[in-house]
């Protein structure tokens, strides 16, 4: 049942940033950047651990997934250094994440060649 919950809402949310793809005039990467600050609005409305408690993966992976990793370790930071918690935070929290991305977009890099177009 977890993997149908996950399945669900993390497709729901890929299919809105692809029906804004077809049907509006915005850019793929606004979209993006427009998913991590929903993520980060809705976890500050407090909207978005439910959801993240429901579907699991299928709330985490996506980018607005990333936006409520951004807040909640915001949020954690504030609560235990204070003000200087809201520059440390959000790189504390995602961290491993990022560094994932970046190491296998090394890889990535160093295993294929990139070819021309034409």
């Amino acid at each position: 049942m977890d993997y149908l919950k996950a399945f669900l809402v993390g497709g729901a949310l890929c299919l809105i940033g692809q029906i804004l793809i077809d049907k509006t005039m915005l850019s793929p990467a606004r979209i993006l950047v427009s998913y991590v600050v929903i993520g980060v609005l809705l976890s500050a409305l407090k909207v978005y651990q439910p959801l993240v408690d429901f579907a699991g993966a299928g709330a985490t992976t996506p980018l607005t997934g990333f936006g409520h990793c951004l807040a909640k370790g915001v949020k954690e930071a504030v609560d235990e250094d204070g003000l200087v918690g809201i520059f440390i935070g959000g790189l504390k929290a995602a961290a491993g994440g990022i560094t994932a991305a970046i190491v296998s977009g090394l890889v990535a890099s160093l295993v294929f060649r990139a070819k021309n177009k034409s």
